[in-house]
């Protein structure tokens, strides 16, 4: 009796039997359910988007198996490994697979996530291979710490023309390695500017050196409009009112106006500003800032500072804020929901294991309509029931989103009455 994906392959199965095995409904073993959503997904039309979706959501400890075993067919192993398929739990079992090519390996480490990066620094296959390390070492995703290990496995390996980094130091090195004591600082800890070392702020500085120079001298662009910030009218009045007495106000201002303000400001007297005030105070202070001048800022400055970067349309700046030693978890939660920021912010906080690790942030990201597909596709599994239910039923979220939240709830439900 032939095999059912052999029967599907040949056209032989009905409608009906299509659309069960897209749900991977199917009574076959758990690996040749597998096969048969894989060959759903990339060979046919009507059935892909429903084989994509079972796949992504598909039982772990399944997928674990197949993605290490080298008896698993390469269709099956090329499809996990596609980075736009690839879950970062399945990663280190098909790292180890001899079955998975090398020129896979190879695409992969180029273009790897921060969080990926890991992974693949400590695999025993890729400390093998020169041409998957040399291909890691051009990520634009490393950071210096990682570099230097590159840098010496290479050398191990013997001669190799690549260019690494020098720039590593002991503190980098510290500071990128072990983010976690930051997590026992108080969640709304404001330590002054000093605090964050100078060498931080470099490394940061030169590991996106090209991104940097190809933004050239992009002003400060907030996502969704100057308009729409809080403190924004603050800044204007705050840039139009003197500091004291004899400042001139601004060209658009009129001579006698600026005569006037002038004669009403006490001279050297401290000023007390609103909250609303003193977010406009910070913006005015970041409009006037270079790309390299906000980065700083965005690592060393304030809360209040913070929140306003975040939302920079040059990624490079909105990135900084989330590599600042001074940055909470509460404010982490808030960019999370936020829908005027770059995506790339949001999944930056996916690749900080300090920041996922909160059911309140990973929540946010999910319901977040912002949220790259593939990111949210990969964090359904970690929601709660309730939470499933109320994403299945958010009209803002796409559509894909939502059937995986309805699909997982159901499950969760009939285990829930087995039990």
């Amino acid at each position: 009796m032939p095999r059912m994906i052999d029967v599907i392959r040949s056209s032989g199965a009905s409608s009906n039997v299509m659309q069960t095995a897209a749900r991977g409904a199917l009574s076959v073993p758990p690996q040749e359910m597998i096969e048969i959503l894989v060959y759903l997904a990339t060979q046919t039309k009507i059935f892909a988007e429903r084989a994509r979706l079972t796949l992504a959501g598909w039982d772990e400890a399944s997928s674990r198996a197949a993605a290490a075993d080298p008896r698993s067919p390469k269709e099956v192993l090329a499809y996990m490994i596609t980075p736009g398929n690839l879950r970062p739990t399945l990663l280190p079992a098909l790292l180890e697979n001899p079955s998975v090519s090398e020129e896979s390996l190879v695409e992969l480490a180029a273009s790897a996530s921060r969080y990926m990066i890991e992974t693949l620094v400590k695999s025993a296959r890729v400390s093998q291979s020169k041409t998957i390390l040399t291909s890691l070492n051009s990520n634009p995703h490393l950071n210096p710490n990682q570099s230097s290990a590159i840098a010496e496995k290479l050398s191990c390996l013997g001669p190799t023309t690549t260019n690494v980094s020098e720039t590593t130091s002991p503190t980098v090195a510290k500071t990128e390695e072990s983010p976690e004591p930051v997590v026992s600082k108080p969640a709304n800890s404001e330590a002054g500017t000093d605090e964050v070392p100078e060498e931080t702020v470099t490394a940061y500085l030169v590991e996106h050196a090209t991104e940097i120079s190809a933004e050239g001298e992009k002003p400060f662009q907030p996502v969704g409009g100057i308009e729409e910030l809080p403190g924004a009218s603050a800044a204007i009045h705050l840039e139009e009112a003197p500091a004291e007495a004899g400042t001139a106000a601004l060209a658009s201002s009129t001579t006698n106006a600026a005569a006037t303000a002038a004669r009403k400001a006490p001279a050297k007297k401290k000023v007390f500003l609103s909250a609303e005030e003193e977010r406009g105070s910070a913006l005015q202070k970041i409009s006037k800032l270079d790309i390299k001048g906000r980065i700083q800022l965005a690592m060393k400055g304030s809360k209040e500072e913070r929140s306003l970067l975040i939302r920079d349309g040059t990624k490079v700046v909105a990135l900084a804020v989330l590599e600042s030693p001074k940055i909470t978890d509460s404010e982490v939660e808030k960019f999370a929901n936020q829908k005027n920021v770059l995506e790339s912010v949001l999944r930056g906080i996916t690749m900080k294991r300090r920041f996922i690790k909160q059911y309140a942030i990973l929540r946010n990201l999910t319901f977040n309509p912002r949220t790259p597909i593939d990111v949210s596709l990969g964090l359904i599994k970690h929601l709660l029931t309730q939470d499933l239910r109320n994403l299945s039923g958010n009209k803002e979220v796409s559509d894909t989103v939502r059937k995986l939240a309805t699909r997982m709830f159901r499950q969760k439900l009939e285990t829930a009455g087995k039990d």
